[in-house]
This record gives structure tokens, C-alpha cells and sequence, in this order.
């Protein structure tokens, strides 16, 4: 477990990390300086529960390579879960709540994730442990925001200009971040992966 002291304002991002890119080091940058934290952890589970993990690269591997993409002191893959034993984020966060009582943590998601954050598993107690924020992706703010989560908690949510407020609201309060330039994904390098992959396999001839 990561060491933290108290009053200490921390984001969390978590994802499968398949594979960690560009664009996770940049949101945590985005997250630092917008919210004001002090660090971000990376939350490198052992597989996410809306998505086939059978082809899942080793947790081991994929710790390694968040590790090479973080180069931040202030970002730090952790296997927290793994450590923890949760698979589902509002256990994970029950957790890190009771363990570091005097913490300011922030839950960052991306827009894709805003758009179905309901539905995750309990998501509406999360959302009343811990504010959120919620960083644009190419693509995805007018579906995320108009998504039964973001029209659920509507009245929650702050002004961009008060982002810097968020880690010391008490929840449930959330911030939509603007200024990402990056459009990159994890699914979209997979599938360059494969398409890269299927170009170099050999070609079997007949007969």
C-alpha cells in the first residue's frame, strides 16, 4: 500500500491499464494542476468487471508499463486492489476510506466512463463517498453529460472555475474537466495492435 498522510489530497484513477498510455499520464497531469492534488494513484486492477479479462495481459505486466508511462513523482501505479482483494470500485474505495480516514481523496474517470457510470455496482454510494472528476474525451461530452448518472447528480456539480475546491467539498460533488488533448485509448491501441498484427501474419497459399 502506498504510503499517505493525512489532509493530503489524492486523485485515484482506475482502469485496466490494457495498455496504460499517453493519455492516462496526461489526465493525472490535468488532474494535479486543475484539482490541486497532491498525488494520483493509479488503481491497476486485476480485471474489470464490464469487460473480458480471458485475454487480460498478467497484472505483473501491466504494472511495469503504467510504471514507464507514469515518469511523475507524483503519479504512482499501485495494485492496491490486488492488494485489497475488491474487483468493483466502491469496494475499493470503502477500503482506502478506513484505512487512510483523514485523506482527501477525488475519484477521476474519464467522459467514456461518466457515460456508464450507472452501471457500475452501487454506483450511486460511491458517489456519495468521495467527489469526482470527470475529464473530457474526444467524442464523449455530450453522451457522457447527458448520461443517467450526470443527469442524476446534475445538481452536484461545480463550476469548471471552482476545480480547485473540489477535494475539499463533501460529496456528492463532481467537476467536468475541460483541456485533455489527447484522444488516445486503451481499446483504440489494442486494435492497432491487432490490425498490425494480422498485417505481418503470413499468408497461406493453396494447393
Amino acid at each position: 500500500m502506498p504510503l499517505a498522510f493525512p489532509h493530503l489530497r489524492i486523485g485515484l484513477l482506475g482502469g485496466s491499464f490494457n495498455p496504460p498510455h499517453a493519455a492516462h499520464r496526461a489526465i493525472s497531469l490535468l488532474a494535479l494542476k486543475r484539482l490541486r492534488l497532491d498525488h494520483v494513484w493509479w488503481l491497476v486492477t486485476p480485471g474489470n468487471p464490464l469487460k473480458n479479462v480471458r485475454k487480460l495481459p498478467p497484472l505483473a505486466q501491466r504494472m511495469q508499463l503504467s510504471r514507464a508511462i507514469a515518469r511523475h513523482p507524483a503519479i504512482e501505479p499501485t495494485a492496491i486492489e490486488a492488494g485489497l482483494g475488491t474487483t468493483y470500485s466502491h469496494d475499493t474505495v470503502a477500503k482506502l476510506r478506513a484505512r487512510y480516514p483523514r485523506v482527501r481523496f477525488v475519484f477521476l474517470m474519464g467522459a467514456d466512463n461518466l457515460a456508464q457510470f450507472h452501471r457500475w455496482r452501487r454506483w450511486p454510494e460511491l458517489a456519495q463517498m468521495l467527489p469526482l472528476a470527470v475529464v473530457d474525451r474526444a467524442g464523449t461530452s455530450l453522451t457522457a453529460l447527458a448520461s443517467p448518472a450526470a443527469i442524476a447528480l446534475a445538481r452536484c456539480r461545480l463550476p469548471e472555475s471552482d476545480a480547485a475546491r473540489l477535494a475539499e467539498q463533501a460529496p456528492p460533488a463532481w467537476v467536468f474537466l475541460h483541456g485533455l488533448k489527447s484522444s488516445l485509448s486503451s481499446t483504440e491501441l489494442r486494435a492497432r495492435a491487432a490490425r498490425k498484427t494480422r498485417r505481418k501474419a503470413p499468408v497461406r497459399r493453396k494447393g
